[in-house]
């Protein structure tokens, strides 16, 4: 078991965004009101006064989409002057991006993954839920900016979707061959989103690979990170390419985070939230952050023992939260 020093932190559940695999079509969301949301203040506090002493040092803020929390940037600074943060990274759909992309870098952001989903126009506006003009264009932009004002690395998102999108993946593996950016192909998963889980179900990363090793080879990189990606490279590539595998092949054991919720749940599986624990109503009834440090600790310590193994659950139905609410 890694050592769990990485947190996920969803600053928001709301997105502008209506993706098929987050947000399915006519799925009923009810969003957490504004006074619910952890306050920058609150969050800071937890950041210094309780994860930081009990060890994590990595930080990634999410959503929903993160770039629509007001006073984003100014959050982005202060964790980052935290002398104990090592990396502070963010998941962004993008849409937003190019016009913050410096701000965000200037105040000490320099690892981003962005969702794209697909490079054709049409499609990217299926999977998003779009009825109106192109989003495409935007995305495309943000990514743009992130690349030249020097974020390394530049992680690309793809959720691979059977008979959406999948005729696309070497299209997308092509992106890393002269630029040094990161694909990362992620495995459909049936969270709130079960009528779209067909009989094909999802497209193992061991398809995937066989697929771009066909057409230019492929080895495995020599850069490993601690997350659940498995690396590998184009011959000669720049860039490189990550499969995740959640469906297909169990990485609890390489897992080193925790997640928390825009409303202040700690939660120590994407899935399973044995032992999740309120800290924003701990935080706002008095309890001091010294017990929140051994309630969390205490957490640390059941975390070998809780995973989601969701593909042995027998049915695509058992989750009725969707991705969004869950904080990606």
């Amino acid at each position: 078991m890694n050592q769990v020093d990485y947190l996920r932190i969803s600053l928001i559940d709301r997105c502008n965004f209506r993706c098929q695999y987050c947000m399915p079509e006519g799925a009923e969301l009810d969003y957490i009101l504004k006074q619910n949301l952890l306050t920058d203040e609150e969050l800071l506090t937890l950041i210094q006064d309780v994860f930081i002493p009990v060890g994590f040092t990595r930080f990634r803020l999410t959503g929903g989409e993160p770039l629509l929390r007001p006073c984003v940037v100014e959050l982005v600074r202060a964790i980052a002057s935290f002398e104990e943060t090592q990396d502070l990274s963010m998941t962004t759909n993008g849409f937003l991006l190019a016009p913050m992309a410096q701000s965000l870098y200037n105040a000490g952001l320099r690892r981003i993954n962005i969702s794209l989903d697909s490079l054709e126009p049409d499609i990217f506006n299926q999977i998003i839920g779009n009825r109106g003009r192109s989003r495409w264009q935007d995305v495309w932009n943000g990514i743009q900016a992130a690349y030249s004002v020097g974020f390394d690395p530049l992680k690309l998102n793809v959720v691979v979707i059977p008979d959406v999108n999948d005729h696309e993946v070497l299209d997308l593996a092509a992106l890393t061959i002269d630029k040094q950016w990161h694909v990362r192909f992620i495995e459909f998963m049936p969270i709130g989103n079960a009528e779209l889980f067909g009989d094909r179900g999802w497209i193992s990363s061991a398809e995937l690979r066989q697929s771009i090793r066909t057409r230019w080879g492929l080895t495995e990189a020599q850069v490993r990170g601690s997350g659940p990606a498995d690396v590998f490279q184009i011959p000669g590539a720049k860039g490189t390419l990550g499969f995740i595998s959640q469906m297909s092949e169990c990485f609890c054991d390489r897992c080193n985070r925790m997640r928390l919720s825009a409303d202040g749940w700690l939660r120590p599986c994407l899935l399973n939230e044995t032992g999740q624990i309120d800290l924003k109503t701990a935080l706002r009834t008095g309890v001091s952050t010294a017990e929140l440090r051994q309630q969390v600790r205490e957490l640390l310590a059941m975390k070998p023992e809780i995973n989601f193994k969701l593909r042995d659950s027998g049915t695509t139905g058992m989750y009725t939260r969707t991705m969004s609410q869950i904080g990606g």
